[in-house]
């Protein structure tokens, strides 16, 4: 395309130009339930997404719709690129956030249920088992659920209880048979047992063997067995009820003489966050519904009626049944033959790059190197970040043998790194235990980088080795994620990455990278630098493009750039998995 004239930033701010943050995060979760709608996927495997569709939902109100929560509280001004202020994005998210669930509850009850069914797979409510299941199930109920159940009535003398965040609860309405007065009783269905119980009569037409399995929802056995709880008392109604509530830490650094204590206080804290969603069952009678709202201090505008199961991401457990027939056929990762167990893995990095394109090819060798390091008497340092190392961690292991066989380790671990707080708090104080040199990076920032450094005497010079990686050091989500691993000895990325370590310990203030760009320094400035290389490309008539994957891609200042790129001629192609707030195919600004 011919070049177009110069375009001022006022032109290319209209709000016109760009895509909702917010509604975009939206759109990426229904390609998620796309994938659960997809017929040619073994119905296990939609299971999971469907899942993980539940799951990406419930953590979009505890942080993005929380966050808009409190936009409207602090009364702060402004609206988003887009134009929309907080209460317009508030009303257009529950109108996606409605239709979503509702397609997400059909798709659950009128085609996996019915696939699970043809496939010997049954989840049955409480009244469709047989009289000998129901027999089996109440025995069930009475030994293992029975005990853990704790039935809170709400009067003048009992306080309404406090609903912990995602957890699922019954509302039950209790008569007395005497006085006729009703009461509201919560109960919690307790995390710590199975949500969905597997039905194993002991006889011949047990529901496993030929005839499949049965499986019933822990919280429809608990409403099929009230009696149990209410000996005595009229049970008029049960309805399932979930609350979502704000889980964002508000660290304030500056003030915080103890960032690791600071941030474990306020783990403990984060489950007393604010409610931002309540999920009701059909039915919910007026007087028990007003209670909910008062006492969670929400508005009808928080309340969603979900006629199907609640807590979709509960479904994550039924999908894992060990039915090989009914899930995809497990990816075998390739391991480079030069990064093999049995190889040296300094000497094939001395030969030349590697780049490891995970899960195609293991994880396996970045875990190798590590133990390698942490035995190799000529390792003198291993320097790490991390950021999600996930609760059993190879990774963590072996920087606590290095230390342990008197290595200088230093690791760089991100305590704000969202849900993986409690994880991170742990690996810290195990770390420092085995003699581990461990520091937080910046104040006010995360440190996502990912990047392990050793260092290594050979003859009479040290030599860096260095991993650089889109991924964290988890070898679980590693079988999972697409993600890229650099191994280099490039003698420059070593003194970045020295460099790099030193900023974070606290030790460096200057910032001189030759090769690497880092955030907040340079990244952004060599991001816009590299697009308008190409802009001075295509105005000289030569060949300009530019590819780039990314997460997402929410910088205006950035967005404004590819859109002055385009009207220059250059050709853009962007992969882009989660939020996009770039608008593309624009006449005139991003063809």
């Amino acid at each position: 395309m011919s070049p177009e004239p110069p375009v001022d930033d006022q032109e290319l701010s209209n709000p016109e130009l760009y895509l909702n943050r917010e509604l975009g995060w939206l759109a990426f979760n229904e390609r998620v339930l796309d994938q659960a709608r997809d017929r040619s996927w073994p119905v296990l495997e939609r299971l999971k997404f469907l899942a993980i569709f539940g799951s990406n939902l419930d953590e979009f109100f505890m942080i993005r719709v929380s966050g808009l929560h409190e936009q409207l509280q602090s009364q702060a001004p402004g609206t988003a690129p887009d134009g929309l202020s907080a209460v317009e994005q508030l009303a257009r998210i529950r109108g996606l956030v409605v239709r979503l669930t509702q397609a997400a509850v059909s798709l659950w009850l009128n085609e996996l249920l019915p696939e699970l069914h043809k496939n010997d797979i049954r989840v049955r409510s409480f009244a469709e088992l047989s009289e000998e299941q129901r027999a089996w199930a109440r025995a069930y109920f009475r030994r293992s659920v029975f005990p853990v159940l704790t039935p809170l009535a709400v009067d003048p003398v009992h306080p309404f209880p406090f609903l912990s965040n995602l957890s699922l609860s019954l509302a039950v309405e209790a008569e007395n048979p005497v006085t006729s007065e009703r009461r509201f009783v919560r109960i919690k269905v307790p995390e710590s047992l199975p949500r969905f119980v597997l039905i194993a009569p002991q006889s011949e037409s047990s529901s496993r063997g030929a005839e499949g399995t049965d499986y019933v929802a822990l919280e429809e056995l608990i409403g099929g067995n009230l009696a149990d709880l209410f000996p005595g008392v009229n049970v008029v109604g049960c309805y399932p009820f979930r609350v979502t509530r704000d889980m964002d830490l508000d660290i304030l650094e500056d003030e915080a003489a103890d960032l690791l204590a600071t941030i474990d206080r306020e783990l403990r804290q984060r489950r007393f966050g604010a409610a931002v969603r309540l999920e009701l069952s059909p039915g919910v009678p007026d007087r028990i519904r007003k209670l909910f709202l008062e006492k969670l201090e929400i508005d009808e505008d928080d309340v969603y009626e979900t006629a199907g199961l609640l807590g979709l991401s509960g479904l994550l457990a039924l999908s894992q049944i060990p039915r090989a027939d009914l899930h995809d056929a497990p990816l075998v990762p390739r391991v480079p033959h030069e990064l093999s167990e049995l190889s040296d893995p300094f000497a094939a990095i001395r030969q030349g790059d590697i780049l490891l394109h995970h899960p195609y090819e293991a994880f396996t060798p970045v875990l190798t190197f590590l133990r390698r390091a942490a035995e190799d008497p000529n390792v003198l340092a291993i320097k790490m970040t991390l950021y999600r190392a996930g609760s059993n961690s190879e990774a963590v292991r072996a920087l606590m043998h290095a230390a342990e066989n008197g290595k200088q380790v230093a690791v760089s671990i991100e305590l704000k790194a969202r849900f993986d707080e409690e994880n991170n708090i742990g690996w810290a104080r195990a770390l420092e235990r085995a003699g581990v040199h461990v520091f937080y990076g910046a104040a006010g920032l995360k440190t996502h980088a990912k990047v392990l450094l050793v260092v290594r005497r050979e003859g009479h010079e040290l030599r860096r080795y260095v991993h650089l990686s889109t991924g964290n050091y988890n070898a679980g989500t590693a079988r999972f994620y697409t993600d890229t691993g650099l191994f280099t000895i490039d003698a420059e990325i070593g003194e970045d990455a020295s460099e790099l370590f030193n900023s974070l310990s606290g030790f460096s203030t200057s910032f001189n990278y030759r090769k690497l760009a880092v955030a907040p320094v340079t990244l952004r400035e060599t991001v816009l630098s590299l697009i308008k290389k190409q802009v001075d490309r295509a105005l000289a008539g030569q060949p300009a493009r530019i590819v780039a994957k990314l997460n997402a891609l929410v910088d205006p200042g950035i967005i404004r750039e590819l859109y002055r790129a385009s009207r220059a001629g250059v050709e853009i192609e962007l992969v882009v998995r989660g939020v996009c707030c770039l608008r593309p195919g624009l006449p005139g600004i991003s063809d």
